[in-house]
Order: C-alpha cells, then sequence, then structure tokens
C-alpha cells in the first residue's frame, strides 16, 4: 500500500509523475500518493528546497532548467501558431502615440509584425530580425545600437543601454525564456538581461510578458524582472489553468491568446 512508503519514496513518485505531466495538482498528488494533505505539502516543500519543483497555487510543476540561448530558427520553429496569436493580442493593446519598448525573440518578433500604422505608435527595440523582415511599416521603428547577438538576431551591450537611457516609453512587451512564481522572468544571455532590466526601469507603464505555454516553469539565467514587477502575462490556450491562478496571487493579469479572442 502508498500508505506505507517512505519519504524518499513519495518524492520520487512526485518526480516520476511530473517528469511525464510537468504539472500536477494538490488533488492528483493525494490520489497518487494515498496520504494526508500535510505530507503532500511537507514533500513539496522538500522537493522545491532542493530546486527539483517550484510550488503553484494548487500544486507544482517541474523546475525545468535552461542554461543555454536556443538558436532563433529553433526558437521560431516551436509553436508558431501560438505565438502568432499572442503577438496579435499584445499588439492590439496598444494605443494611439505609444511609445514601447520591445526586445529581441521569436514571439515578439510576431508582436511588431502586428503593430497598425494608422495609430502614430513609435517601437525602439533591439530585435535586428523584426527590423530586416518588417520591410516598410506605418509605425516609426527605432533599431537601438550595440553588438549584434547572432544566436538570437538581437544587438546589446554598452550602446543599447546607452540609447535607452535617452528615452521614456509607456508601455514595454518583452519575450522571455523562462516564467516562474520564484524565480521570475528569465533568460539565457546576460547581454540581453542587462538590455531588457534598463527597459523596464525606462517604462512608465505596463510591462507586459508574451510567453507561450512551454516557458511556464522553465528557469534560465539571468533574471529580468520578479513575477511581482510585472502587469500582465499574455500566453495560448495551453497554458495550465493553475498558472493564471497563481500570477493572480502576485496580482498579475493573465490573457489566453485564441484566434476566437483576437478576432474578437
Amino acid at each position: 500500500m502508498s500508505k506505507t512508503l517512505i519519504p524518499a519514496q513519495r518524492r520520487e513518485r512526485i518526480q516520476e509523475y511530473l517528469v511525464t505531466h510537468k504539472i500536477v495538482r494538490m488533488d492528483d498528488l493525494y490520489a497518487l500518493l494515498d496520504t494526508s494533505e500535510a505530507t503532500v505539502r511537507r514533500d513539496l516543500e522538500w522537493l522545491e528546497r532542493e530546486g527539483i519543483v517550484e510550488r503553484t497555487h494548487g500544486g507544482a510543476i517541474l523546475s525545468q532548467r535552461l542554461t543555454l540561448e536556443p538558436e532563433y530558427i529553433q526558437r521560431a520553429q516551436k509553436h508558431p501558431e501560438e505565438k502568432r496569436l499572442i503577438g496579435e493580442m499584445a499588439a492590439s493593446l496598444l494605443e494611439a502615440d505609444d511609445v514601447v519598448f520591445i526586445n529581441s525573440g521569436t514571439t515578439t518578433t510576431q508582436v511588431i509584425r502586428y503593430i497598425r500604422g494608422d495609430a502614430g505608435i513609435t517601437v525602439f527595440s533591439n530585435n535586428v530580425y523584426a527590423a530586416l523582415d518588417m520591410g516598410e511599416v506605418g509605425f516609426k521603428l527605432h533599431l537601438i545600437g550595440g553588438e549584434f547577438q547572432p544566436h538570437s538576431n538581437s544587438v546589446a551591450g554598452g550602446f543599447a543601454i546607452d540609447s535607452l537611457r535617452q528615452v521614456y516609453a509607456d508601455k514595454v512587451i518583452l519575450g522571455v525564456d523562462g516564467v516562474s512564481l520564484k524565480h521570475g522572468c528569465t533568460v539565457p544571455s546576460n547581454a540581453e538581461a542587462e538590455v531588457v532590466r534598463q527597459m523596464i526601469e525606462r517604462t512608465r507603464g505596463q510591462v507586459i510578458i508574451v510567453a507561450d505555454h512551454s516557458k511556464w516553469g522553465v528557469v534560465s539565467n539571468f533574471q529580468i524582472a520578479t513575477i511581482d514587477e510585472i502587469n500582465l502575462f499574455i500566453s495560448d490556450q495551453e497554458l495550465d489553468p493553475s498558472a493564471s491562478e497563481s500570477l493572480a496571487t502576485h496580482s498579475v493579469e493573465c490573457r489566453i491568446a485564441s484566434s476566437t479572442l483576437v478576432k474578437g
């Protein structure tokens, strides 16, 4: 009987479940282990201290570590439709005459593609791919200076930071490689992290994170913001409902992009 499991066995079962499912609710763990709520909570606390899981509102997620920056093309091939819908929703939130910072990334490239050209919007970005991909645009697009980062098709470094220090934005829209309640929003490159932190510092209004469901629970090497520093998280329909519930406890609004919602 599972009631006789020692703590190490229970924790191993929790890990095995999370390797397969990535996320688990407390009710599932009660059934899996046939034990009390207090015991399950102690096991999750132990696993979190070891960096194996991260507790969420009503459950836990597997703590996934991302240490290397994936090549841009590899990232672009993952969840393209979800990224398109997220980008479309994020772009729709921009208002007339907004000045907005947008960083590098495949999801933020989609945001830039959907910005309307008749509202006097001005974009400052380090996203080289988006700038080259757009061709002629109806809005003002400023590519900040800096050293080219080939793995992410972006620019970073001292020149980029100096450029941003001359501007204040109304909003900032950021793509990230990981989102975690405990570790916040993270990216694998320190150069990109420095640029993004400067964008946040120079923003007067909303800090908006755009990330598909695969980024939830992932932790990369460099933090760009804590969860409490962001205002809005935009993801796709595959995001587990517990993520929205957990974000709400930190006063972060979560919006889910879908073809129905975007089209109205």
